[in-house]
C-alpha cells in the first residue's frame, strides 16, 4: 500500500490531478502522490497547503456591497418618500421661499439614512450568520504523523489518507484504499438519488462512474472506508461544477413575506389617502400647490420609516441571544418560524437523555454478570462486543469516539481484556454494517487458527430468531422455545429499566458471506443513558404552550416507554400511544392521522426514513412541525419539516439540511428557541403597534387643514422628527423586550396570523392614535386661542403664534408616545407584571425622546429647520391627562383580552 515516502521540501508537488487516478495501479498513485498508508507529516501537509491552497471551493461572486446598498432604495417605502421629495422640489421650483426645499432635502435625507441604517443592520446580520456557519464548519478524520486526528475539512491536502463513516461528508476527491460495505450518495455531482456501492477495483473508464472513487461533497450513507486524496478545492469534481454555476434561487421566508405584505398595505393606504385628499382639497380650495404639499404630508405621515431596520435589528438580536443559549440559527428570519411550532418530533438518545451511555448489566445463558463488582463476562461476549464494533477508544471524554452504544461496549470490554490484542488476533475480513431495516451488524473475522467466524450484535428480537443454539457455562445447547421465552422476558425486564438492550451471537463461517441463521446465542448487554434532568421541565413547558412532543426512537418500545415516563412525556393517565416501525409501515393514512390526534405519542423501533412519513402526516393535518435528528438518514425529514433541527454532534449531512443546530444536543434548548421565536414575533407586533399609533396624529392635521381650513397643525419636518427621531430608540427597546410571563402558556399562533391584523390596526388607529390626536389638537388650540386667534383665520407659516401652536401639537404627541411605549411593552399582560423599570433600553428611549423634544422646542437652529418656537410649560402639562388616559385605556383593553370578554372584544373589534 505504499512506502509512506514524503516529498522533500526542495521538490515541487503537482497540485492538479491528471484525470487517470481511477485507472492506474494503487501503488503507482501512492508514489505519484508521495504518500502511503501512514499519510503525511504535518510539515509536509502544511507545505502542500501553502503551495496548492486550502481545500475550499471558490465562492460564487458575491453581490457587491454597492449593489446590496442600492437595493435598499427599491422598497415601497423608499419609493414613496423619493416621490414625496421630488414633489417638494417641484413645489419649491414653482413657489420659491415657502420652505418646500427643506421638506425635499429632509425626505431625501430620510431615504438615505433609512437605506444606510437598514443596509448596516442586514450586513451585520449577514456577518453573524457567517460566523455561525464557521462554527459549524465540516471536519474530517485524517492520518497525520501516523496518528488519526480530526481536522477542519479545509486543511485536507492531496496525499492525505482520510477515514469515512456513515453520515460523513467526503471532504475532497479520493481513491479508496480500503472499504467495508461502503455506499455513497453521489447526487450532489451526478444527480443519482440511489446510493452507490463502492469497491477497490476500477469498474468504468469514466471517473464519475468508477466505483473506486469518492468525491468531495458527496455523502456516506452506509459502511466505512479509507481513501487517499488526490484533488482538493476547485480541482475537485464539485469544484469544477461550482465554477459553472453562478445563479442561486432565493426563497422568501414567512416573516419576509409578512413584511412585504405589511409594506404594501401601508403604502396603499398612504397613496389612497394622498390622492383622495389632494382631489378633495383641490375641489374645496382650488389651490394646486397647497394641496400638493398636503399630499406629500399625507404620504409621509403614513410611512413608518424606521420599521424595516428595526425588524432586522430585532431578528439579529434574537439570533445572538439564541446563540448564547446553544442554538445556532442558519437563516436569520427562521427565528420567527419557531414561534408557530405546534409539534416537536424529537429523538431520544442525546436529546432527551444525556448521551452518556454505559453498560449497566450483562445477561448470558448462565445468568446475570454483576458489572458493578467487575465480575468477568464470558470471553466470547467480549470478543463480539470488540470486533463487531466501529467505535474506538479515546483519551478524551467520554472515553471513546463514535457511536455512544458501541463506545460504551468498548469502554466496558477494556476493563477486562486487551481490546487491541483481540482486534489484532481476529482481523475483520468483511463487514455487513448495521442497517435500520435489518437492525443488526455482522462481521466475518479470521481466527488465530486460520478459520473464519461470523460475529453479530443487534436487536434482541431479531437475533433470537436467527439463533437455534445457546451457550451455557461454555457448553453449546439447543435453544428451545421455552428458553427463548425466558430470554424474551429477561430482555424486556432490562428494557423496562430504561436500558438499551443488544443481543450477541456467533457461528462458524464456511466462507465470507452474510449469514442469516444457525447462530449460537451468547447473551444480552444493557446500557443506560440517563435522562437529562432538565428534559421533564422542558416537556412540561411544551404541553403548557400547547405544543405536542413526539418521541421517535429506534429503541425497543419498552425502553422508550420507560424513558418517556421519566421525562414526563406520557399523558395524565401515565400512558402514551405506542406505534412501532412495523405498525407504521402497514398503517393506513386515515388510521395514522387519527392516532396523531393523541396528546402523547411514541414511535419505537422506527427507521430514520420513516421520520419523513411522520413529518408529512403531521403537516397534512395542518401542524407546524419542528423535527430534530443527527444522522444522514434523518436529513430528508429535517429538510421537509417546517423547522429542521440538527444536533451539534450529528453528521454534516443533517447539519446542512437543518435550519437550526443545537450545540448542546439538548431538548430544553429547542424549547428555549421556541420561546425566543414567539417573543420575536410578539416584539415585532409591539413596535409595529407603537409606530403606527403616531400615524393618526400625523394624518389628522392634514385632513383638518383641507376640510376645516385650519392652519396646518403639524408640518412634514415634525412628522419626520417623530418617525426617524423620537420613535426609533423606543421601538428598538421594544424589540429587545423579554417574553411576557404567559408567552409559553398560550397556544401556538396560527401560521395564517399576519403581522398587521385588524386588532393591531384597531389598537393603533382606533384607540391609542385618536387619544394622541386629541392631545395634540387640545394643546394646539390652547396656544392659538390664548394668542387671540379666531376660527377661520389663516396664519402665515412664519407667524410666531403658528409656530408655537404646531410646537405644542408636536410636544403633545411625544408626551403621549412616552405613555405608549410603556404600555406597548406587553400585548396581553399588564405592564405592571413585568416591572415598569425592568427594560433599561426603554428608559434610554424615553430619555432620547425628551432630549429631542427639548432640542426642537428651545434650540434656535432647530426652530429654523422645524419651524418651531419655544412654548411655556402649561401647554405641555395639558397633554399629560391624555397620556394617562392612553395608558389606562390600553391596560383596560389587555384586561378584557386576558379575561376573554367576548362581548367587549366584539364591540371593539378585538
Amino acid at each position: 500500500m505504499g512506502t509512506g515516502k514524503m516529498v522533500s521540501e526542495e521538490e515541487d508537488f503537482q497540485c492538479a490531478s491528471e484525470g487517470d487516478e481511477h485507472q492506474i495501479g494503487l501503488e503507482e498513485l501512492l508514489q505519484r502522490l508521495s504518500t502511503g498508508s501512514e499519510g503525511l507529516s504535518s510539515e509536509e501537509a502544511l507545505r502542500r497547503k501553502n503551495q496548492c491552497g486550502a481545500n475550499i471551493l471558490e465562492k460564487r461572486k458575491k453581490e457587491s456591497l454597492w449593489k446590496k446598498y442600492f437595493k435598499q432604495y427599491k422598497n415601497f417605502f423608499a419609493i414613496l418618500l423619493l416621490f414625496g421629495s421630488t414633489l417638494s422640489f417641484i413645489a419649491e421650483y414653482l413657489d420659491p421661499g415657502q420652505g418646500n426645499i427643506f421638506i425635499a432635502i429632509a425626505l431625501l435625507g430620510v431615504v438615505i439614512l433609512n437605506a444606510t441604517f437598514t443596509f448596516i443592520q442586514e450586513y451585520q446580520a449577514e456577518k453573524i450568520m457567517e460566523s455561525f456557519q464557521n462554527l459549524m464548519a465540516p471536519t474530517a478524520r485524517v492520518r497525520r504523523d501516523g496518528e488519526i486526528v480530526e481536522l477542519p475539512a479545509s486543511e485536507i491536502v492531496a496525499g492525505d489518507v482520510v477515514y469515512l463513516e456513515e453520515g460523513d461528508k467526503v471532504p475532497a476527491d479520493g481513491r479508496l484504499i480500503a472499504q467495508s460495505s461502503l455506499k455513497v450518495d453521489n447526487s450532489p455531482i451526478t444527480g443519482e438519488a440511489e446510493p452507490q456501492l463502492r469497491s477497490l477495483e476500477c469498474t468504468h473508464p469514466d471517473m464519475l462512474e468508477c466505483r473506486n472513487m469518492v468525491f468531495s461533497s458527496t455523502l456516506v450513507q452506509t459502511g466505512n472506508g479509507e481513501a487517499v486524496i488526490f484533488s482538493t478545492g476547485s480541482d475537485t469534481q464539485i469544484g469544477k461544477l461550482s465554477l459553472l454555476t453562478e445563479e442561486t434561487i432565493s426563497v422568501q421566508t414567512p416573516i419576509r413575506k409578512e413584511l412585504d405584505h405589511f409594506v404594501k398595505i401601508i403604502s396603499a393606504i398612504a397613496i389612497f389617502l394622498g390622492i383622495a385628499f389632494f382631489i378633495i382639497g383641490f375641489l374645496i380650495q382650488d389651490t394646486y400647490l397647497a394641496n400638493l404639499i398636503f399630499a406629500i404630508g399625507i404620504i409621509v405621515a403614513n410611512v413608518p420609516e424606521g420599521l424595516l431596520p428595526t425588524v432586522t435589528l430585532a431578528l439579529s438580536l434574537a439570533s445572538k441571544r439564541m446563540a448564547k443559549r446553544n442554538a445556532l440559527i442558519k437563516q436569520l428570519e427562521s427565528v420567527e418560524t419557531l414561534g408557530s411550532t405546534t409539534v416537536i418530533c424529537t429523538d431520544k438518545t442525546g436529546t432527551l437523555t444525556q448521551n452518556k451511555m454505559a453498560v449497566h448489566s450483562i445477561y448470558t445463558g448462565s445468568g446475570y454478570i454483576n458489572s458493578e463488582k467487575n465480575q468477568n463476562p464470558p470471553e466470547l461476549v467480549l470478543r463480539v462486543a470488540t470486533v463487531c464494533n466501529n467505535s474506538r477508544l479515546s483519551e478524551e471524554q467520554p472515553g471513546y469516539r463514535g457511536d455512544p452504544t458501541e463506545g460504551s461496549l468498548l469502554v466496558y470490554a477494556d476493563r477486562f481484556t486487551d481490546i487491541g490484542e483481540i482486534q489484532d488476533k481476529y482481523p475483520r475480513l468483511e463487514e455487513y454494517p448495521f442497517d435500520s431495516r435489518v437492525k443488526r451488524m455482522q462481521v466475518i473475522c479470521k481466527t488465530p487458527e486460520g478459520n473464519t467466524d461470523s460475529y453479530m450484535k443487534g436487536a434482541p428480537e431479531i437475533l433470537l430468531e436467527m439463533c437455534n443454539r445457546i451457550m451455557i457455562d461454555g457448553e453449546v445447547e439447543e435453544l428451545t422455545s421455552l428458553k427463548k421465552n425466558e430470554l424474551e422476558i429477561e430482555y424486556l425486564d432490562m428494557a423496562e429499566r430504561g436500558e438499551r438492550v443488544l443481543a450477541y451471537a456467533f457461528r462458524k463461517a464456511e466462507k465470507v458471506k452474510e449469514y442469516n441463521d444457525d447462530f449460537i446465542f451468547l447473551g444480552f448487554s444493557g446500557a443506560l443513558d440517563p435522562a437529562r434532568p432538565e428534559a421533564k421541565e422542558a416537556i412540561r413547558r411544551c404541553y403548557q404552550a400547547g405544543i405536542k412532543v413526539v418521541m421517535i426512537t429506534g429503541d425497543h418500545p419498552v425502553t422508550a416507554t420507560s424513558i418517556s415516563s421519566i421525562v414526563g412525556l406520557n399523558n395524565e393517565n401515565g400512558e402514551s400511544v405506542m406505534i412501532t416501525g412495523s405498525e407504521l409501515e402497514e398503517m393506513q393514512e386515515q388510521e395514522l392521522r387519527q392516532k396523531l390526534q393523541s396528546r402523547s405519542i411514541i414511535f419505537a423501533r422506527t427507521s430514520p426514513l420513516q421520520k419523513l412519513k411522520i413529518v408529512r402526516a403531521f403537516q397534512s393535518g395542518g401542524e407546524i412541525v419542528t423535527m430534530s435528528g443527527d444522522g444522514v438518514n434523518d436529513a430528508p425529514a429535517i429538510k421537509n419539516a417546517d423547522m429542521g433541527v440538527a444536533m451539534g454532534s450529528g453528521t454534516d449531512v443533517a447539519k446542512e439540511s437543518a435550519d437550526m443546530v443545537l450545540l448542546d444536543d439538548n431538548f430544553a434548548t429547542i424549547v428555549n428557541a421556541v420561546e425566543e421565536g414567539r417573543t420575536v414575533f410578539d416584539n415585532i407586533k409591539k413596535f409595529i403597534a407603537y409606530i403606527l399609533t403616531s400615524n393618526i396624529p400625523q394624518i389628522l392635521p392634514f385632513i383638518a387643514f383641507v376640510l376645516l381650513a385650519l392652519p396646518l397643525p403639524m408640518n412634514v419636518q415634525l412628522i419626520l422628527a417623530i418617525d426617524l427621531g423620537t420613535d426609533i430608540l423606543p421601538a428598538i427597546a421594544l424589540a429587545v423586550e423579554k417574553g411576557e410571563g404567559d408567552i409559553m402558556k398560550r397556544p401556538p399562533r396560527s401560521s395564517r396570523e399576519k403581522l398587521l391584523t385588524p386588532q393591531v390596526l384597531m389598537t393603533s388607529y382606533g384607540l391609542k392614535g385618536p387619544i394622541e390626536a386629541a392631545a395634540g389638537f387640545t394643546c394646539y388650540f390652547a396656544v392659538l386661542f390664548s394668542g387671540g386667534w379666531v376660527w377661520g383665520e389663516q396664519l402665515a407659516f412664519s407667524d410666531p403664534l403658528y409656530r408655537q401652536a404646531i410646537t405644542a401639537f408636536f410636544a403633545a404627541v411625544i408626551i403621549c408616545q412616552i405613555a405608549n411605549v410603556f404600555t406597548s411593552r406587553t400585548r396581553r399582560q399588564s405592564v405592571f407584571t413585568i416591572g415598569m423599570l425592568s427594560n433599561k433600553m426603554v428608559l434610554t428611549g424615553i430619555a432620547s425622546e425628551i432630549l429631542i423634544l427639548a432640542f426642537i422646542i428651545f434650540n434656535p437652529l432647530a426652530n429654523v429647520i422645524f419651524n418651531t418656537a419655544p412654548i411655556t410649560p402649561e401647554y405641555l402639562l395639558l397633554a399629560i391627562p391624555f397620556a394617562l388616559l392612553l395608558f389606562a385605556a390600553d391596560e383596560l383593553r389587555k384586561y378584557f383580552i386576558r379575561h376573554d370578554s367576548k362581548i367587549v372584544k366584539k364591540l371593539l373589534g378585538w
